[in-house]
This record gives structure tokens, C-alpha cells and sequence, in this order.
């Protein structure tokens, strides 16, 4: 039987915004990579001098950990290195492994580019998708101007192609409205596919207030990429990350 859900929607006050914006939690860190779990709300990379993105933020991480190994007389090191290999949306937090080195840094984008990474995320969507499990296909173009994707025919100059893997993993109801939990497997990655594709779908996600602006109002979109799998570029080793999405906490499992 469906249950209510219980999730606690904190509001964007000031009391409540270092919540929000916590520091990212660094995963695994070696010479060559870094993995670190970014929050919502904290961009990947921004132009803005008047917000900290995650480029910054872990910047600032290696250089105090650059001096704390230098020598009181010994030279001084340059500036760390930092390569971003892939970015999640501002409002969706998760796991991003960056580049310590070029040569890793190419090494990872290679394996990105040739589908080598395996990218998993939840997410809690108003409504039930075509299926309790199936893949989404649709053909997306980007509108700089509004930075927004719309899903169109296949023959739309600048189209991408966009594929993603579903499975329902729990339904909830609120407010007379069903609530289905989603894990996601991304086959391509295009800008806000999971979100567009979903919207498009009649189940857009919970809290996105771009492609879901009639939604029940909450203040952070549930969205979480939650696992990353891929080879370290020296090694040739798998490496597995996964971490709990924030809402788990907030509906009730039992």
C-alpha cells in the first residue's frame, strides 16, 4: 500500500542556509584524482567572484595541503592543479571525480567519452512513469538564452540524442498526488536530461522549479547522483563510490 511521505521542507531562510551549502565531503583523494561529494546548491564551476564553487573550494583544499609540506627554506610550489572532468547541476548534489594531474585529467575525460564511467542517480518525481522500469529516448536542444532543454524531433538542428535506464523503487502519496521514488542510469549525458526527460515524460521531478514550476513547493530538487564507477587512470583499477541520498532520511522507509 502507498504511505505518506515524511520529508521536512526547511525553507532558504538565513537560519538555515549553511544546511544547504555545506562543504563538500572529499570521498577519496590520491596524486592524481580526487572524488568528492558535491551539495546542493554550490556550483562546479562558476564566473561569479561573489560564490564559492566546488573548482575553488578544493583548490583552496590542495593549496593549504601544498604548505603544509613545503619547507620553511625550501621553494615554494605553484598553484595546484585541478581538472574538471564532468559537473552535476548546481541545484543537484552528488559524486564528481576532478583531474590532480593532465595526464589523469585525460585519461578520465577519454573514459567519459567513451562511455566508461558509470553514473547512477535517485530521485523522487511527481507522478508514475510509463513503466516500473523501462529507458527513456528523446532528442533534446539546449536554449543558451534561457539555459533550458526542450525535448524535440530528431531531424531539430543541434539535437542530441538523450537515453537514460529507470526503475521505480518505491510510490508514495501526498497531497493526493503519487510520489515515485527512481533509481536512473544515465546512457548519455546532456544538459538537464534527467530533468527534461522526466518532465517530458508526465512525471517531472519533485522540487524542480525549472521544469516543474506547478510542483508541490519544496525548496531543493530531489535529485542525487549517488554512484560513480571507473578505472584510475594510472592503475587500470575500478573504483566504486556511492553515496545515501539526502531523502532518504525524510520519507519513511518502514
Amino acid at each position: 500500500a502507498n504511505r505518506m511521505p515524511i520529508w521536512y521542507d526547511k525553507g532558504t531562510n538565513e537560519n538555515n542556509k549553511k544546511e544547504y551549502m555545506m562543504k563538500p565531503q572529499i570521498l577519496f583523494e590520491d596524486a592524481e584524482i580526487l572524488v568528492c561529494h558535491k551539495p546542493a546548491g554550490t556550483a562546479v564551476q562558476t564566473a561569479s567572484f561573489s560564490a564559492q564553487d566546488m573548482v575553488s573550494i578544493l583548490k583552496n583544499h590542495l593549496a593549504l595541503e601544498m604548505r603544509k609540506k613545503e619547507t620553511v627554506k625550501g621553494p615554494k610550489t605553484s598553484a595546484p592543479y585541478l581538472a574538471v572532468i564532468h559537473r552535476l547541476d548546481q541545484p543537484v548534489e552528488g559524486i564528481l571525480v576532478f583531474g590532480k594531474t593532465k595526464n589523469a585529467a585525460a585519461s578520465l575525460t577519454r573514459q567519459l567519452t567513451r562511455n566508461g564511467f558509470k553514473k547512477y542517480y535517485e530521485a523522487m518525481a511527481e507522478g508514475t512513469p510509463p513503466a516500473a522500469s523501462g529507458t527513456l529516448t528523446d532528442y533534446l536542444i539546449r536554449d543558451g538564452r534561457t539555459n533550458c532543454s526542450t525535448v524535440c524531433s530528431p531531424d531539430t538542428l543541434g539535437s542530441k540524442k538523450a537515453v537514460l535506464e529507470y526503475q521505480v523503487l518505491a510510490q508514495y502519496e501526498t497531497n493526493g498526488k503519487c510520489l515515485s521514488h527512481l533509481r536512473i542510469q544515465l546512457q548519455t549525458g546532456r544538459h538537464h536530461q534527467i530533468r527534461v526527460q522526466f518532465s517530458h515524460a508526465g512525471c517531472p521531478l519533485f522540487g524542480d522549479r525549472k521544469y516543474n514550476p506547478d510542483g508541490i513547493p519544496v525548496s531543493r530538487l530531489y535529485l542525487c547522483a549517488c554512484q560513480l564507477d571507473f578505472l584510475h587512470p594510472s592503475t587500470g583499477k575500478l573504483l566504486h563510490f556511492e553515496i545515501q541520498p539526502f531523502f532518504y532520511e525524510e520519507f519513511d522507509k518502514s
